[in-house]
C-alpha cells in the first residue's frame, strides 16, 4: 500500500490542497487572538459587599461570615478567602479547574440571595459578584486630569460616561475607576449646637432621609387632558437643605442651618489619585478571557477621540499605561526568530543537498506545515503567544525531517537511473512507514505534558499540542506534496556532474576528523567513562546551585506596587506620603509615567495605595526592570496563608511567624495583610444609666454611626446617575478620640 501514490498521480489536486492549507493558515493567523501567554483562566469569582463606616471586625462578623457560610455550600469550591477592611468585604471563590465558570456564577448569585436576610439592615446595596482571573494584569490605564474640575466631578464623568462606554468595547472585561468618589452633598453637624437645641443626631438623620423621596405621585385626568403629578420632593442642591425644620423649640422652628453646614463634596473623602504629580482619576482596564490584547487596545485607542469629545472642555484623557507595547515587541521578536529559523533550516538543507531544485521542496513544506498549524490552533481556541510561537520555532527543525527523508530516498533512486515519476512512487512507498513512525514517536514525547494537571498542565498544553500538530501536518505534507513535487522538479544529474566542491571538501574533512576522534575514544574508553561520571556529577551540582523559577524574568516595562503606611495613619497624612513617594519614583531616570490611587470604586484601606509605574522603552534606558525594582524597593509577591479558628490566635501567632520569616536570609520585605495593630477608640456603655435615661444600645450605636460613619442617609436621583446625601459630625469634631 502506497498512500502517496494518489497524490503523485494527481499533481493539480495536490497543489490545490497545499495552497488551500496555506491560505487557511493565513486567514487563521489573522484571526487568532494575541496574548503574552496562553489563556489559563482560573474559575474564580469575586464577591464584594460594603457597609459605609463599619469596622473591619464588624464587616468580618456581620457580612463576611454569613456570606462565606452560604457560598461554602457551592459544589466545586476549592478555596475561599476573604478580606475585610473599613466598610468593605472582598470574598474570593476559587473553583476546580474543570468547573464551568458560568454555572458557578449562577450558584454564587443564588447563595448571595439566600444570605441576604442574615446581612445587616444598614447595608444599602446588595453584595455584587464578578468573574475574575487573579493572574490577569491590566491591559491599559487611562487617566483623566484637569486644572479646573474637582476630583469628584472628574470621577463622576469617568464612572457615568467613560467607564460604561469603554466596557462596551469588544474585548474589554472590566473597568475599575480609582482616585476619588462620586459627588455628594455632605451635611456636617455641629454636636454642640445639637445639645443646645436638644436635638439628637437621629432627629437630623430622619429629617434628611424623609426630605428626598422620589416616588410615584399619580396623575390627574379630565375628559380631554391628562396631567402627571410632580412635586419638589427632592432637594438636589445644598441650599435646599438649610431651611429644613428639624425640630421645634417651643413654637420656634429649629432649622438645619442652625445645626449644620451643607456643602457639595464627594461621597467618600478618603480617596485620592495622582499621575505624574497631577490630580487624576485612573481607569484600570482588564480584558475579557481569550480576547486579543492588541486588538482590544487598538479599539480603545480608536475610541479615545470620541470619548474626549463627550467630556467637558478642560478635562483631558491620556494613556497612563499601554501593555500592548511590550506584547507587540515581544511577539515581534519571536516571530522574527521563527522566520529566521525557517531561513536557516532552508539554508542548511541547501548546503547539504547542493541543489536549488531539491531545496525548493523543504522550503515549501516548512512554511505550509506552520501555516496549517495556525488553522488547527484557531479551531482549538488557542492564541498567538510566546509559548505557541516557541513551539512553532522548535517545530521548524522537526517538520523538515520527514520531507528530507522522503526527498533523499527519491533522489537516491533517480541517481540510479530510475525515471523521476517511478522514483517518486517507489521512494515514497519505501519510507512511508518510516516517516510515520518518526512522527508518531516525536508526538509521543509530549503525551506526559498533555496528561499534566493543574496550572503547569494548562499552561504548557498549548505548547505540546501546537508542536504535535505541526509534526502531524508536516507528516501529511511529506507524504503528499513532497513526493508530488519530487516527481516534477527533480532530475537526474549528468555524468560527471559534481556537487559544490567546497562543500564536498568541507564534509570530507569533517568526516575524517570524526573518524580520528572516534578511534581515539575507542582506544581510551576508561578516560571517557570517567569523563561521563564527572559530567553527570557536575550537572547535579549545577542543578542545585542554579537559580530556579516558574518563568524566565521578562522586562515588560511595567511595575505594579503598593505603598503601605502605618495602620493608624490618617488619610491626610497617607495622601501626603503618597504624593512624596510618587515624586521620588517619578524622579528616577528610568520612569516614564507613575499613577497612584487610594480608595476608588472598590474601596480599600486608607493606609494602602496602589502604584502603577510605566518604565521608559528599552532604547531609552540601560537598566533592566529587576535593577530598577531593587532600586525602588518594591514588595515581592509570594503569599503564605495562616488560618485559625479564633481571631485572637491569629493575632498572637502572625507577628511571631512574620518575625521568624524576616530572619531568613532568602526572604526580603516580609509583610502581612493582618491590620490589627491600628489605633481604636473603645466606647464602654454603662447599661444601667442608659436604661435610666431610656437609651437603648441600638440608639447609641446609631448615634455613633451618624456621627462618624460617613453615612449615606438619602439618595439623590439625577438623569445620569444616583448620588448620596452624606451626614457626619463636622471635621473639627473628629480629629481625636475625645470627640
Amino acid at each position: 500500500m502506497n498512500p502517496s501514490a494518489f497524490f503523485i498521480r494527481r499533481p493539480v489536486a495536490t497543489t490545490l490542497l497545499t495552497i488551500g492549507i496555506a491560505l487557511t493558515g493565513v486567514v487563521a493567523f489573522r484571526a487568532l487572538p494575541v496574548s503574552p501567554l496562553p489563556q489559563v483562566d482560573f474559575p474564580t469569582i469575586e464577591v464584594r459587599a460594603s457597609v459605609s463606616g463599619a469596622s473591619p471586625e464588624t464587616m468580618a462578623a456581620t457580612v463576611a461570615m454569613p456570606l462565606e457560610r452560604s457560598l461554602g455550600r457551592i459544589a466545586g469550591v476549592t478555596e475561599i478567602t476573604s478580606s475585610s477592611t473599613r466598610g468593605n468585604t472582598n470574598i474570593t471563590l476559587q473553583f476546580d479547574l474543570s468547573r464551568d465558570i458560568n454555572g458557578a456564577a449562577r450558584e454564587v448569585q443564588s447563595a448571595i440571595s439566600s444570605a441576604r436576610s442574615l446581612l445587616p439592615s444598614s447595608m444599602t446595596t446588595n453584595p455584587s459578584y464578578r468573574k475574575s482571573n487573579p493572574a490577569d494584569m491590566p491591559i491599559m490605564l487611562l487617566a483623566v486630569t484637569s486644572d479646573t474640575f474637582t476630583r469628584g466631578e472628574m470621577y463622576d464623568i469617568a464612572t457615568t460616561i467613560l467607564a460604561p462606554r469603554i466596557a462596551q468595547i469588544p474585548g474589554v472585561g472590566d473597568v475599575s475607576v480609582g482616585g476619588s468618589a462620586l459627588p455628594a452633598i455632605r451635611v456636617n453637624v455641629n454636636p454642640a449646637q445639637l445639645a443646645s437645641y436638644g436635638v439628637s443626631l437621629e432627629d437630623v438623620r430622619k429629617t434628611l432621609a424623609t426630605t428626598n423621596v422620589n416616588s410615584p405621585k399619580g396623575f390627574v385626568e379630565s375628559a380631554d387632558h391628562r396631567w402627571q403629578v410632580m412635586a419638589n420632593d427632592q432637594a438636589l442642591v445644598p441650599e435646599d437643605y438649610l431651611p429644613l425644620i428639624v425640630s421645634y423649640r417651643g413654637t420656634n422652628p429649629v432649622r438645619l442651618s442652625d445645626l449644620a453646614t451643607v456643602s457639595s463634596s464627594v461621597e467618600d473623602l478618603r480617596n485620592a489619585g495622582i499621575m505624574n504629580g497631577r490630580t487624576a482619576i485612573v481607569m484600570i482596564i482588564t480584558r475579557q478571557p481569550g480576547a486579543n490584547i492588541i486588538d482590544t487596545v487598538d479599539r480603545i485607542k480608536a475610541k479615545v477621540p470620541d470619548l474626549q469629545a463627550q467630556i467637558p472642555p478642560g478635562m483631558e484623557m491620556s494613556a497612563a499605561m499601554d501593555r500592548s507595547i511590550t506584547i507587540r515587541s515581544s511577539l515581534h521578536e519571536v516571530e522574527r526568530s521563527l522566520l529566521l529559523s525557517v531561513f536557516l533550516v532552508t539554508l542548511v538543507v541547501f548546503l547539504f543537498l547542493g541543489d536549488a531544485r531539491m531545496t525548493l521542496i523543504p522550503a515549501i513544506v516548512v512554511p505550509v506545515s506552520i501555516l496549517g498549524t495556525f488553522a488547527v490552533m484557531a479551531v482549538a481556541g488557542f492564541s498567538i503567544n510566546n509559548i505557541t510561537l516557541m513551539a512553532l520555532t522548535v517545530a521548524t527543525g522537526f517538520v523538515v525531517d520527514d520531507a528530507i527523508v522522503v526527498l533523499e530516498n527519491i533522489s537516491r533512486h533517480i541517481e540510479k537511473g530510475v525515471p523521476r515519476f517511478e522514483a517518486a512512487l517507489l521512494g515514497a512507498k519505501e519510507v512511508g512507514f518510516t516517516v510515520l513512525s518518526i512522527s508518531v514517536s516525536l508526538m509521543a514525547v509530549f503525551i506526559p505534558i498533555l496528561m499534566m494537571g493543574g496550572l503547569i498542565g494548562r499552561l504548557f498544553r498549548e505548547f505540546a499540542i501546537t508542536l504535535s500538530v505541526a509534526i502531524l501536518v508536516s507528516l501529511v505534507i511529506s507524504l503528499s506534496t513532497t513526493p508530488m513535487m519530487c516527481s516534477i522538479l527533480l532530475k537526474a544529474k549528468a555524468a560527471g556532474e559534481a556537487k559544490l566542491s567546497i562543500i564536498d571538501r568541507f564534509f570530507a574533512w569533517l568526516l575524517a576528523g570524526y573518524r580520528r576522534s572516534l578511534r581515539w575514544v575507542l582506544d581510551h574508553s576508561f578516560v571517557i567513562l570517567v569523563a561521563l561520571v564527572a559530567t553527570v556529577a557536575l550537572n547535579v551540582l549545577l542543578y542545585s546551585v542554579i537559580p530556579k523559577g516558574f518563568f524566565p524574568q521578562q522586562d515588560t516595562g511595567f511595575l505594579l506596587g503598593n505603598i503601605d503606611g502605618d495602620q493608624s495613619i490618617s488619610f491626610r497624612e497617607m495622601e501626603s506620603k503618597m504624593v512624596a513617594i510618587s515624586d521620588i519614583v517619578k524622579r528616577d531616570p528610568a520612569v516614564n509615567v507613575i499613577s497612584v490611587s487610594i480608595g476608588g470604586s472598590r474601596g480599600g484601606p486608607v493606609n494602602s495605595a496602589r502604584m502603577y509605574v510605566v518604565l521608559k522603552p528599552m532604547s531609552e534606558r540601560t537598566e533592566s526592570a529587576d535593577v530598577i525594582i531593587a532600586r525602588l524597593r518594591q514588595d515581592t509577591a509570594y503569599q503564605y496563608t495562616i488560618q485559625a479558628e479564633e481571631l485572637s490566635k491569629l493575632n498572637e501567632w502572625v507577628p511571631k511567624i512574620q518575625t521568624a520569616m524576616t530572619a531568613l536570609p532568602e526572604l526580603t520585605d516580609v509583610n502581612t495583610d493582618s491590620q490589627n495593630r491600628g489605633l481604636q477608640t473603645y466606647v464602654t456603655y454603662d447599661r444601667d444609666k442608659m436604661a435610666a435615661y431610656g437609651i437603648s444600645v441600638e440608639v447609641a450605636n446609631r448615634t455613633l454611626y451618624d456621627a462618624f460613619g460617613q453615612q449615606p442617609v438619602a439618595t439623590l436621583y439625577k438623569s445620569l446617575n444616583q448620588y448620596r446625601l452624606v451626614m457626619e459630625v463636622n471635621a473639627e469634631r473628629t480629629m481625636s478620640p475625645e470627640s
